[in-house]
């Protein structure tokens, strides 16, 4: 007969959130319940009941989950764009996919319709630590700080708006499926080239 291997309390919370993000990018928030978490790690509901409390519990940690990981590769990101490593489209498409791909613009606004919008606070802190993170690097590179917290705002309202409604919204206009990206990755560029500029 097959053991189930015994896994750390953190290592359990790891496996039920990484669970709860299959689930989210293949079939959406609704998706992302207790029972059907605990069925594709392999726990009980009481066991995910421990872990987070309620169905609302794994949201929130679900959302700070998603923030953090996201956070941390846009924070590489500009920092290789800073050292001419890597682009400004890099940082706007890992910014973009955040909310289309991995699911956080769907499950953001899930949670606001179903009434669980402190849900969101784990998204909102963690992009306030990421601004709080990079404003003070970019400042020592000749950076207004109230800039970067403005483009971070544009950037992330823009990410989210694409999610939910970009590829209709661009269609209707008669504009590429990309255009917001596009116009993302425009304002970035500009900030860097006025930040390069002589007095």
């Amino acid at each position: 007969m097959a053991t189930r291997k015994r896994l750390s309390p953190e290592e359990s919370r790891l496996a039920a959130l990484e669970a709860a993000r299959g689930l989210l990018i293949e079939a959406g928030p609704q998706a992302v319940t207790l029972k059907a978490v605990a069925a594709r790690i392999g726990r009980t509901h009481a066991n995910l009941l421990h872990h987070f409390g309620s169905a609302a519990g794994l949201q929130k940690a679900l959302a700070g989950h998603l923030a953090g990981t996201v956070c941390d590769t846009i924070i590489d990101a500009v920092r290789a764009t800073r050292a001419g490593l890597g682009s400004p489209r890099e940082v706007v498409d890992l910014a973009f996919d955040a909310f289309d791909k991995e699911g956080a613009g769907a499950l953001a606004s899930w949670m606001i319709l179903t009434g669980n919008e402190d849900a969101l606070t784990p998204i909102v802190e963690t992009i306030h630590d990421l601004v709080d993170t990079i404003a003070p690097e970019e400042a020592a590179h000749g950076a207004d700080p109230l800039q970067v917290h403005e483009e971070t705002l544009a950037l992330v309202l823009m990410a989210m708006g694409d999610a939910l409604i970009g590829s209709a919204l661009s269609r209707s206009l008669g504009l590429p499926e990309t255009a917001a990206r596009d116009r993302a990755e425009r304002m970035l560029v500009n900030s860097i080239a006025a930040l390069h500029q002589p007095e």
